[in-house]
C-alpha cells in the first residue's frame, strides 16, 4: 500500500473516532425511537432516558463502536479514496484528477458495499447492548427467558458471543440487506454533497477548504445522508434489535410489511429528526478529524522529505 493511501485509512481511522464520540447520544436516542416502544417523540424519549438511566444512558454501547467505528471508516474512506484515484487514472490518466459526478457516486457505492460487510456486526452488537434495557410489552408473544427490562448482556464482547452461539455467522449479520439499502445510496449523499459544498463554501482563489468550510460541510452532507438513509435504518433498526428477547420478523420484507400494517407509512420516518440533528455534528467532526489528520501528514511527510 502506498503512502497516499495509507493515508486516506489512517485520516479515516482519526475521523471515524471522533464521530462516534460526537454522535453516539443521539445515535442511542434515534435507536430508541426506531425500535423501542413507548417514548413517544425525540424529547420525551430523551428524558425518559435520562430519568431512568441518567447520562449514562445516552453512552449505551458506544465502547465496542469506539473500538470498530475507527476501523469501518478507515475502510471506507481509504476506499472511497483508493476508488476515486482509480478512476481519475483510468479516465483521465492522471490519479490526482479531479473527479467527476459519476466518478464519486461509482466510489461511493463500492465504498457501501466494502462497508456492509465490517460495519454490520458492528451496528448489531451497537443497537442490542443499546436496546437490551427498554421495557418490552408484547401480547401472545413468547419471551426468551431473560425478563424484558433487564440485561441481556454483560458488553459488548459477551453480546457478540452470545449472538455466535445462538443464532451463528447468519445471526452476526442479521439485517445486512437492509444496511446494504441504507448505506449504498447513503453514501452518495454523503460524498457528493459534501464536494459540492465544499466547492460552494470555499472562498475563491483558496486552495483547500478551511477549518469551518470542512466543518459546514461536512455536517451539511451528515443531514443529507441521513435524512435519505432514515426509512432503511428504521428496518435496520428493527430487524437488528429483534432477538434481544423475541423473534418478530422472519426478514426484511417481512419487517417492511408488519412495521407498515401496525403504523402505516410514517414508520419509515421514526428518528428522522434525530438523525438529521445527529448527522450534523457527527459527520462535521468525522470529515473535520479526516481532512485535519490528513493534512497533518502531508505536511510532516513534506518536512521528512523535502
Amino acid at each position: 500500500m502506498g503512502s497516499v493511501q495509507l493515508q486516506d485509512f489512517v485520516a479515516g481511522l482519526v475521523g471515524g473516532i471522533a464521530s462516534v464520540v460526537a454522535g453516539h447520544p443521539l445515535d442511542t436516542v434515534k435507536t430508541r425511537l426506531q425500535a423501542g416502544q413507548g417514548y413517544g417523540n425525540t424529547f420525551n424519549c430523551v428524558l425518559t432516558v435520562y430519568r431512568n438511566e441518567s447520562l449514562t444512558g445516552f453512552f449505551k454501547g458506544m465502547s465496542f463502536p469506539l473500538a470498530s467505528i475507527g476501523i469501518y471508516s478507515s475502510v471506507v474512506f481509504g476506499v472511497f479514496s483508493s476508488t476515486q484515484r482509480f478512476l481519475s487514472r483510468l479516465r483521465h490518466g492522471d490519479a490526482a484528477a479531479a473527479p467527476s459526478l459519476a466518478d464519486m457516486a461509482l466510489a461511493s457505492v463500492v465504498a457501501g458495499v466494502i462497508s456492509v460487510g465490517i460495519g454490520t456486526p458492528v451496528e448489531l452488537v451497537k443497537i442490542r447492548l443499546q436496546m437490551q434495557t427498554q421495557p418490552y410489552s408484547k401480547a401472545n408473544v413468547k419471551l426468551n427467558s431473560t425478563v424484558p427490562g433487564s440485561p441481556v448482556y454483560r458488553g459488548p464482547i459477551h453480546c457478540l458471543r452470545t449472538i455466535l452461539q445462538k443464532e451463528g455467522i447468519a445471526g452476526v449479520y442479521r439485517g445486512n440487506v437492509a444496511m446494504l439499502l441504507r448505506d449504498v445510496p447513503g453514501y452518495c449523499a454523503y460524498f457528493i454533497p459534501y464536494a459540492m459544498f465544499c466547492d460552494w463554501i470555499t472562498p475563491d482563489g483558496s486552495i483547500s477548504p478551511n477549518p469551518f468550510s470542512i466543518w459546514v460541510a461536512g455536517g451539511g452532507a451528515g443531514a443529507v445522508s441521513w435524512a435519505v438513509s432514515t426509512p432503511m435504518d428504521v428496518v435496520k433498526s428493527r430487524l437488528m434489535a429483534d432477538g434481544v428477547y423475541l423473534k418478530q420478523y422472519k426478514g426484511i420484507l417481512d419487517c417492511m410489511l408488519q412495521s407498515y400494517q401496525k403504523e402505516g407509512l410514517k414508520v419509515f420516518c421514526r428518528g428522522l429528526m434525530v438523525n438529521t440533528l445527529r448527522g450534523f455534528p457527527s459527520s462535521a467532526a468525522m470529515f473535520l478529524g479526516y481532512e485535519l489528520s490528513l493534512k497533518a501528514m502531508k505536511r510532516c511527510q513534506t518536512e521528512t522529505n523535502p
